[in-house]
């Protein structure tokens, strides 16, 4: 979110019983969950509220897939956020191997960097200082 905003959190959900391909699915608000169904991908009210809250940004930090995109069932909110993010027109950093993957595996292009280490890329965004780019640093390559 912009600084000083609430978290943007997700009006409606694809549900399903069960987390595997083929599972039958159906979209929910956050109070029509029944036991025993389990909220597996953020559904289509939510991905146009992220899209309206990204308008404008002029930086986008993307840690973590929407749902359980490596099912092809529980993708659509993750293909859909990245689409938006791609096609924002900020500069956009991708962090996390998850992520790194559903981007890779959705065929989804267009980010301005792509990097595989989420909590490094979270840590090195706080200031602090990395041990591996420490050693690097010491030795004179970076």
């Amino acid at each position: 979110g912009r600084a000083g905003d609430k978290p943007l959190l997700p009006v409606d959900a694809v549900i399903a019983e069960k987390a595997e391909p083929g599972a039958p699915t159906r979209v929910a608000g956050g109070d029509g969950i029944e036991p025993g169904w389990r909220i597996l991908d953020i559904g289509p009210k939510t991905v146009e509220l992220i899209r309206e809250h990204l308008r404008g940004a002029g930086t986008i930090v993307w840690n973590g897939p929407a749902g359980v995109a490596e099912i092809a069932e529980f993708a659509a909110g993750t293909r859909a956020l990245g689409e938006a993010i791609a096609g924002s027109g900020a500069y956009t950093l991708v962090g996390g191997g998850d992520t790194a993957a559903a981007v890779e595996k959705l065929g989804l292009t267009g980010f301005s960097h792509i990097s595989t280490g989420g909590g490094a890329t979270l840590e090195a965004m706080e200031g602090k200082e990395l041990p591996g780019v420490a050693v690097l640093k010491e030795e004179g390559v970076g």
